[in-house]
């Protein structure tokens, strides 16, 4: 009787943020692989014009995607999860402009 009283108290609580970290996962998890796929086609071999890389590209949006989703239960907090993946994002899609900026070709 002991054991399973302990044991509930033991359990770790269910983290009430964790609907912020999924929604942060999928919004910007879903523009930060737009801005990644869309560096890979602009900086990867053979630059955007390269035959055959449009569905590559295309294709690799999702497991980017998923992958972000799935990392962003690693953060603490909601918070930090929109905090971090919206920096990433800036980034992202900073250096995206800068690679199709017409200096640099």
């Amino acid at each position: 009787m002991t054991d399973a009283s302990s044991a509930r108290h033991t359990q770790a609580p269910i983290r009430p943020d964790w609907w912020s970290k999924s929604v942060a996962g999928v919004v910007l998890g879903f523009s930060l692989a737009i801005a990644m796929s869309g560096l890979f086609a602009w900086i990867g071999p053979g630059g955007p014009a390269a035959v055959n890389k449009l569905q590559f590209i295309m294709w690799l949006v999702v497991p980017i995607w998923l992958g972000v989703a799935s990392v962003c239960f690693l953060f603490r907090s909601g918070r930090q999860a929109w905090l971090w993946l919206g920096c990433a994002n800036i980034l992202a899609h900073t250096a995206l402009l800068a690679a199709r900026s017409p200096l640099l070709h």
